[in-house]
């Protein structure tokens, strides 16, 4: 019990996807808090937990181990996510002062709820696939299971005509706690599966869509940053992934095999850059102008539709013949001769479309992606992917 306010302060976080660890709670004004590391690895940033019973009362939260964390720029200039409802999610400033991350809030109800982003449960998956199947153009394929034993879900949309089409792949949440980009996965499929969007419909008559969700349900539902059950990065698995170790590249890379692939894109979060940013695969071998037309085509396409996207900031290109094949964007360019793109969008907010109240959240992710399948049509009308 606080002896100042003649209460006591919870911190809870065994939900689907909670991460904390509790060091002191005895005193809502010096709250001392750990992030947990992911399983069998070093990685951690990712936390979502909940306060309760401190409404009314001025609090001091501390993470005391934000300088070891896998991006500690992260939380420079870092708005936390809150919500009461676990349905909005606003934002709230925090401070950084010799490694340690400090939140002073005074809670207006008696639960409130923090994460690192809005988070994107396994239920909320559950969901969306279920959702998404009564379309008549879905169709679901279990893959495989995680190690945990959790379904890898496969959806393919299609208008169902017998006309040859592209085949497009769409992956996201290789790291779970990149969790805007499932985000982005339930805009891309409210989109594409909307009966009355004919502008999805003229897309599907071209395009198949073999769609992802989650690569990662273990590490989603265990509050991971970065890695699976076994502890593998699995965007560094895929030259040679073992169904003992990271079962989810396997059976994927299997499924993309069996189908084939014209277009990938990889959906992801950056911790650092205020940026939403899409990265290529320069660094292949056999990258020339074509390669590079093509890239520069999506990018500067995209950028036309969406205002959020830029092209001027982002990871700087490899040179040709250095590109990391382990990752999912270098080995299916190279194995499959593809448009290979890697979507980053960040944690925090964008610099010249900022939104203080709510920073880059589920909504503006979900937005971004009817603008990238809107830029994947475009595409392929254009010269350059012939």
């Amino acid at each position: 019990m606080d002896t100042l306010t003649g209460v006591t302060v919870q911190i809870s976080q065994n939900f689907d996807g909670g991460n904390i660890e509790v060091v002191s709670a005895e005193s809502a004004h010096d709250i001392r808090l750990n992030i947990r590391h992911d399983q069998d690895s070093e990685f951690y940033q990712w936390f979502y937990f909940r306060l309760s019973g401190a409404r009314n009362i001025a609090c001091t939260l501390k993470i005391l181990n934000a300088a070891g964390a896998a991006y500690p720029k992260g939380f420079e200039n870092y708005r936390v996510a809150y919500s009461y409802d676990r349905q909005h999610w606003n934002r709230w400033p925090t401070s950084l002062a010799n490694g340690v991350l400090t939140i002073e809030i005074t809670p207006e109800q008696d639960s409130v709820y923090f994460a690192y982003f809005a988070p994107y449960s396994m239920e909320r998956h559950a969901d969306l696939i279920a959702r998404s199947l009564q379309s008549a153009r879905c169709s679901l394929e279990v893959v495989g299971q995680s190690l945990d034993g959790q379904d890898i879900d496969l959806l393919k949309i299609s208008s169902g005509g017998s006309t040859p089409t592209k085949h497009c792949w769409l992956i996201a949440r290789q790291h779970p706690g990149e969790t805007m980009a499932q985000w982005w996965m339930e805009g891309a499929l409210e989109w594409l599966l909307d009966p009355t969007n004919a502008q999805s419909r003229a897309l599907l008559e071209r395009c198949t869509f073999f769609v992802v969700p989650n690569m990662n349900p273990d590490g989603s539902r265990r509050g991971h940053l970065r890695t699976n059950a076994a502890g593998r990065n699995l965007n560094r698995e895929w030259a040679a992934p073992a169904m003992d170790a990271a079962p989810e590249v396997f059976v994927v890379r299997e499924a993309m095999a069996r189908e084939g692939v014209d277009f990938f894109l990889d959906v992801h979060g950056d911790e650092s850059l205020p940026y939403c940013f899409i990265a290529g695969v320069e660094g292949l071998s056999g990258w020339d102008e074509s390669s590079q037309a093509q890239l520069d085509f999506y990018k500067n396409r995209l950028a036309d539709l969406n205002p959020d996207f830029q092209t001027a900031v982002g990871y700087p290109p490899k040179a040709p013949g250095e590109a990391n094949l382990t990752m999912a964007g270098g080995h299916v360019g190279h194995h499959f001769g593809c448009l290979a793109m890697t979507l980053e969008m960040p944690f925090k907010d964008t610099t010249a479309t900022p939104e203080p109240t709510v920073g880059w959240n589920g909504p503006r992710s979900k937005a971004l992606a009817h603008s990238c399948l809107l830029a994947v049509g475009d595409y392929f009308d254009s010269k350059v992917s012939q």
